[in-house]
């Protein structure tokens, strides 16, 4: 992602509360199994250092990479990455999961590790919806009807974006903080001076400066974003370096930079895309059977009461204390869980 509302400062409330003025919708959050108190939900993290053999399909304009886990009868589940991570995000979750049954698909975003774009012709698009529809066409050529979905930052996104536009898809879905389909227009919209602090990166890539800085810099980049984004996940040398291969794509850098350019609307979206946007452009509700997570990262939106109308089916949330951003790789057994009620909402 990360998204606007960065590293917990106000913008989480500012911005979700923007999002959801045309809501009429009122609810109280509704009280969810939390983590017993002072359980580790760090145990497991770090277990798996392997995801095994990647595999390759044809999925629209791409060719994509990904890897599966557990038996092919098994209940899909869909995993979603988010930037500036990969795969390994759910090197812990995915085995958890396959344990019990699931067939388990981690595929690569566009820009990641090995999925390519099939023609040199393709625009390297970053825009939500042209993401999203990267995983419809993984499923059909997965020939996966629906599936349950889990995601965090990029991942969340794509995921709650099915959920909008493909509810037929979506058997559930557990989002990592919250609703967070992009409205162009809110996000023109200016933001207290500390939580534009940390856009910096963001504006960053809005310059040719940025650009040629991620290019040439993008392993200690993304290895400050890591830290920044969860200060108490003490993740070793090897763990960021097994993620940060999927940065040497020849298309990561284009897909980062216009993802964000796009959002600040600095940079166009793609015509056959324009029907999608304007349905997302509205805010609409989720209503499949949803459980979101609140962590560390998110701050003062952390309780998911800025978002929770935004959910109108079978719903939970659940707040992980003391958990930063990458939500599945530091606290696996947890965020198991979560996919695991989604499915039995």
């Amino acid at each position: 992602m990360i998204s606007k509302r960065l590293f917990g400062q106000t913008i989480a409330a500012g911005a979700a509360a923007a999002s959801l003025g045309a809501c009429s919708l009122k609810r109280a959050p509704v009280a969810a199994p939390a983590p017993a108190p002072g359980a580790d939900l760090r145990t497991g993290s770090g277990e798996h250092t392997a995801l095994g053999p990647v595999k390759q399909v044809t999925a629209g304009v791409l060719d994509m990479g990904y890897f599966e886990f557990g038996p092919a009868i098994g209940t899909p589940v869909v995993l979603l990455h988010g930037w500036p991570y990969d795969p390994y995000s759910y090197v812990d979750v995915a085995p958890l999961l396959a344990a019990q049954g699931y067939r388990v698909i981690v595929p690569f975003l566009r820009g990641y590790g090995s999925t390519t774009f099939r023609s040199a012709q393709t625009v390297r698009n970053g825009q939500q919806s042209a993401i999203a529809l990267d995983v419809i066409a993984l499923l059909d050529a997965l020939r996966i009807d629906k599936a349950i979905f889990g995601g965090y930052d990029w991942g969340s996104r794509t995921a709650a974006i099915i959920a909008v536009l493909w509810p037929e898809r979506v058997t559930a879905l557990v989002a990592v903080s919250g609703y967070l389909v992009t409205n162009l227009a809110a996000n023109q919209q200016p933001l207290a001076p500390a939580a534009e602090l940390g856009w910096w990166y963001q504006y960053y890539f809005s310059t040719e400066r940025g650009v040629l800085g991620y290019t040439r810099n993008r392993h200690d980049f993304n290895k400050l974003i890591w830290k920044n984004a969860s200060p108490a996940w003490n993740f070793d040398d090897a763990t960021f370096d097994r993620s940060a291969a999927a940065f040497d794509n020849p298309d990561h850098v284009a897909i980062v930079v216009h993802n964000y350019r796009w959002r600040l609307s600095l940079a166009p979206g793609e015509p056959q895309y324009d029907a999608y946007e304007q349905k997302l452009q509205t805010a609409p509700p989720i209503a499949v059977p949803t459980i979101t997570i609140g962590s560390d990262f998110d701050g003062a939106a952390v309780d998911g009461t800025t978002y929770r109308n935004k959910f109108t089916g079978k719903y939970e949330h659940r707040v992980f204390a003391g958990i930063g951003h990458n939500v599945p790789q530091e606290a696996p057994q947890p965020f198991t869980q979560a996919i695991v009620d989604a499915g039995h909402l």
